[in-house]
């Protein structure tokens, strides 16, 4: 690294520190969250950035170094997955050429993986249920795993007994399809990682580390699905909670384990079934808010800091979601206002987005400029505000709208 990137790398990182210790930093921080923007910006489509990593890499480190934002979401693992999802025969999302057209986005598919009866199953062996009923059912590599053996069940000569699963054509064929599939994860990851280094070098951090979710999430969107996760609140309450407060456990030793090797320790969370549209206040509280703050003050405890994007409008969760350890997590915000959000966690949270899609879609630079000169003015005294677009920069943003946005902050964000 040259002297003047590590210069530019510990004033960014420092930038970034001091808003989320809620210290007024030097100036505001512009930080870039996205996933096929950069494509959009470097020409290409969203179906050639999910099956040309080296392309999409390019295109990142375009998007960058033009931008030169405070920290940028290092996105490849998370788009450039066409080849393994074909050799894998995914069935939890649709994506260009399989589904959705080839300019658009992926798309989730809310389907029921686990079935209300299975509640026990999963509670008293997560591996086991994932390994011989879940996972065969999510892609169709795994169709084999039906067949994987009980080894907790058969100890001693057993475990020798229970190897003949392994010599199954079923068995074989599935180690063949993952094999293969983890080959093109390998590929992402060989040329991502290094372009984050090299960002690195010239100056530039990224958002986050690793990835976790919420509990509940975790129960609603890749288990039970949206329907059947709502009529469990009412049906299966204490089997529900039992499953989502093993879940956290399970989450925790994952994301920590993951985030270990890691040179950020910022952990992004998106959330999904926490807004105010799906579930009241009472069923937040019960279902929802217990095993996320247990979650994020786990991850703090091990040194980790919490990013966690707050989709759709959560203004009535405010005063609930403030009981967390000031100073250490982010919260992003979608639809929730600024100005509310500031009045109630500004002593608490670094808060982070705003920006709405919306504008950075179908607005004008000058509109861009005054609304983040309002944000900056009405949020950003005292500390603890990043500026980026309300879910990240949109795929469709206007490229002069997501450079207006920059220089608002660049203009109006130096500190006072």
């Amino acid at each position: 690294m040259t002297a003047e990137g590590a210069k530019l790398f510990e004033e960014r990182s420092q930038r970034i520190l001091d808003a989320v210790e809620l210290r007024e930093p030097d100036r505001v921080p512009f930080s870039t969250h996205w996933h096929f923007w950069p494509a959009r910006y470097a020409g290409m489509t969203c179906r050639e950035a999910m099956y040309e990593h080296a392309r999409f890499d390019a295109a990142v480190r375009k998007a960058v170094l033009d931008l030169e934002p405070d920290s940028f979401a290092l996105m490849q693992p998370g788009v450039a997955l066409g080849p393994a999802f074909d050799e894998m025969g995914f069935r939890m999302l649709e994506w260009p050429g399989h589904g959705v057209g080839e300019d658009s986005s992926y798309q989730y598919i809310d389907r029921e993986y686990m079935t209300a009866d299975e509640y026990d199953d999963y509670i008293l062996d997560p591996t086991g249920f994932f390994l011989r009923k879940y996972l065969p059912r999510v892609a169709e590599a795994f169709e084999g795993f039906a067949g994987f053996p009980d080894f907790p069940a058969f100890p001693y000569l057993g475990i020798a007994h229970s190897t003949s699963a392994f010599a199954t054509p079923e068995m074989a064929q599935s180690f063949e399809r993952l094999a293969a599939a983890g080959q093109k994860i390998n590929e992402v990851f060989g040329s991502a990682l290094p372009m984050a280094l090299e960002m690195t070098e010239h100056g530039f951090p990224t958002v986050f580390g690793s990835f976790s979710m919420a509990p509940y999430d975790y129960i609603a969107d890749y288990m039970r699905g949206s329907r059947g996760a709502m009529l469990d609140m009412f049906r299966h309450e204490e089997k529900m909670i039992a499953a989502i407060d093993k879940a956290r456990a399970v989450i925790v030793r994952g994301t920590i384990e993951r985030g270990a090797s890691l040179p950020s320790k910022t952990v992004f969370i998106p959330l999904h079934w926490g807004l105010d549209g799906f579930m009241s206040g009472e069923q937040f509280e019960k279902f929802y808010w217990p095993s996320l703050r247990d979650l994020m003050v786990e991850l703090i405890d091990a040194g980790m800091t919490p990013l966690i994007l707050w989709e759709g409008d959560c203004e009535s969760r405010l005063e609930v979601i403030g009981e967390i350890p000031a100073g250490k997590a982010i919260y992003f915000f979608e639809r929730t206002d600024p100005f509310k959000a500031k009045a109630v966690l500004g002593d608490t949270v670094c808060l982070r987005g705003f920006v709405p899609a919306s504008l950075l879609t179908t607005g004008k630079p000058s509109q861009v400029e005054d609304y983040c000169k309002r944000l900056i003015d009405g949020c950003a005294p005292g500390g603890g505000l990043i500026v980026d677009g309300s879910i990240g920069i949109p795929d469709d943003a206007r490229v002069e709208n997501v450079f207006a946005m920059r220089d608002a902050v660049w203009k109006y964000g130096q500190a006072r």
